[in-house]
């Protein structure tokens, strides 16, 4: 099989145009195609079922459970492909069977009192530390990107690619495009976080319509998620949190405190822009400080008296 690679580039383009599938997932497919045809110029190139084996095995060697699925997902797509291009005749992987055992692991949430610091440091450099107009500018953009990810429950690379034209200050809406291109409409109800972005998107109005997205860096382009990333863990050590604190822990914050405060799981489903109710039930576990509150309010022992 001395033309794989040229089967690659035709899936690639492929999965590009014709299932117009994002930049973000045809790069974890390139990846993931390349180590597999790396590896298989270590064997005899052929495309079968024991070839096959010893590449997932490879994969579960050197890879966490996680990672080893979503490369053997990505594999597994690209022989279906070959199959129904009638590229193979048979695809060796409708018989090896797959198991995962991944580990269950608690979504990672940041305690009430850490936010309620997190805040304050950011309010704090930017009404009273912040001096010149750099500061001034970059205080207000942080406070309104810490606003939209706790409120919202978006993700990093979602807050990033928000475009100008997707807040909707009027109506207090931002409108969110999230995996597979699904769209959803958030509501901004706090009076707090719109006073932010207001503050923000004046301070950055000029940059704003020049770059397209609505939050910008200080060269005129797209604010990247790596800046986020490092805004939070700057202000994380000036609030002298001792856990480390990542965007994604906003998202997992966020849907817990919903899930505290009893609201129903379907609506946390559709505001954070899952395609399936399963994925949302990762925050069903309740914290111990829920569990506390329930067993000392509702806890049947209550109704027995001696």
């Amino acid at each position: 099989m001395h033309n794989l690679q040229t089967y690659v580039n035709d899936y690639l383009e492929y999965c590009r145009y014709q299932k117009q599938l994002s930049d973000k997932t045809l790069k974890a497919y390139r990846i993931d195609l390349k180590q597999f045809t790396d590896y298989m110029r270590q064997t005899d190139m052929q495309l079968s079922r024991m070839n096959l084996n010893q590449f997932i095995t490879f994969l579960h060697k050197n890879y966490k459970p996680k990672s080893a699925k979503r490369k053997i997902a990505s594999l597994k797509a690209f022989f279906n492909y070959l199959e129904y291009e009638e590229i193979l005749q048979s695809n060796p992987f409708a018989k090896i069977k797959i198991r995962f055992r991944e580990p269950f692991l608690l979504p990672r949430t940041i305690a009430a009192a850490s936010l309620q610091h997190l805040f304050e440091t950011a309010y704090r450099n930017r009404d009273q530390e912040a001096v010149t107009p750099y500061q001034i500018k970059s205080a207000a953009r942080d406070v309104a990107v810490l606003e939209l990810l706790f409120s919202t429950g978006m993700r990093v690379s979602e807050l990033c690619s928000l475009k100008h034209n997707d807040l909707n200050f009027d109506q207090g809406t931002v409108r969110i495009y999230g995996k597979g291109a699904k769209e959803r409409v958030v509501m901004l109800s706090n009076p707090q976080v719109l006073s932010a972005l207001d503050v923000y998107r004046e301070l950055f109005e000029s940059e704003i319509a020049e770059c397209g997205y609505f939050f910008c860096n200080r060269t005129g382009r797209r604010l990247s998620e790596q800046s986020v990333r490092f805004m939070i863990n700057r202000y994380a050590g000036l609030a002298h949190l001792s856990e480390h604190v990542t965007p994604h822990m906003f998202r997992h914050t966020f849907a817990t405190m919903l899930l505290e405060e009893d609201v129903d799981i379907r609506y946390i489903q559709q505001i954070l822009g899952h395609s399936s109710i399963m994925t949302t039930q990762i925050y069903t576990h309740v914290t111990a400080h829920k569990q506390r509150d329930i067993l000392l309010e509702k806890n049947p022992r209550n109704k027995i008296r001696v």
